[in-house]
């Protein structure tokens, strides 16, 4: 079964320093006090910063629905791993949702399947919702797209306790450049993924969103596939992620079909 809200995600990834970030979070939690849809939870919004960002962050946003998570998360509960940071300390200051499995992270360190499930496992055994990133590295044929996202989602859950997650569907040809991916692309990507989760009761309260070069007008092109869009450097202005969150209230309160 399909989220009732739409959900909207911003990556800031590492564009902003401290002082930037706090701005940027005081003028948009600014913005959805008084944004009706998101208030009420017709809209869902998440938001992962840097780690040092997470807790201004969630302050800023403190008595808001905004949900606050991370770009990354320890493969391991606890012990001598220097420079990481676990998934219960995450969710002890108020963080529920890690970003796992971005194209970047496996680029730039080398991060694999067995690193996603590893970090998908110790995410739901602490309360913390995986959002997991998966795309196809190069352009190609829709149904082999479809094929190498399911490969991706079956390994990141091999094994994993029973929880929601958010699927981030990021064709990596898409990531920062001028256009989507195209809607029936998506679309045949989509629905693969959808019916992986929807046969598993395990992650009843799943959701799929899209990212790669998520702008207006794509949630509305693609409603009846997706659950919402993961965007990027486009959100950096508060003035744009309204817009969107606009678009999402608006198909929200669409009578349902």
């Amino acid at each position: 079964m399909r989220p009732a809200a739409p959900v909207i995600g911003v990556s800031l990834k590492m564009y902003f320093g401290h002082a930037p970030a706090r701005a940027w979070f005081d003028e948009v939690a600014a913005r959805v006090r008084v944004h009706d849809a998101v208030m009420d939870g017709a809209v869902e919004l998440f938001i992962t910063p840097t780690y040092l960002q997470v807790l201004p962050a969630l302050e800023a946003f403190r008595g808001t629905p905004v949900r606050i998570g991370t770009q990354n998360v320890a493969a391991a509960q606890e012990g001598a791993f220097t420079g990481e940071v676990s998934a219960g300390e995450l969710a002890e200051v108020g963080a529920t949702l890690a970003e796992i499995g971005h194209a970047e992270r496996r680029r730039l360190f080398g991060e694999t399947d067995r690193d996603v499930a590893a970090k998908t496992r110790v995410c739901l055994a602490n309360g913390i919702t995986p959002l997991l990133c998966i795309g196809e590295e190069r352009e190609q044929d829709p149904n082999a797209a479809a094929d190498i996202a399911l490969g991706q989602l079956r390994a990141a859950l091999a094994d994993a306790e029973p929880g929601s997650v958010i699927v981030a569907y990021e064709p990596i040809w898409a990531i920062g450049a001028s256009q989507p991916a195209g809607d029936d692309h998506v679309r045949t990507v989509v629905r693969a993924l959808r019916d992986e989760l929807e046969s598993d009761p395990a992650r009843e309260g799943s959701s799929i969103i899209y990212g790669g070069a998520a702008g207006p007008g794509l949630l509305t092109g693609l409603a009846d596939d997706v659950d919402g869009v993961f965007l990027g450097r486009f959100a950096h202005d508060p003035d744009a992620l309204v817009s969107v969150l606009d678009e999402a209230a608006e198909l929200a309160r669409r009578p349902a079909a």
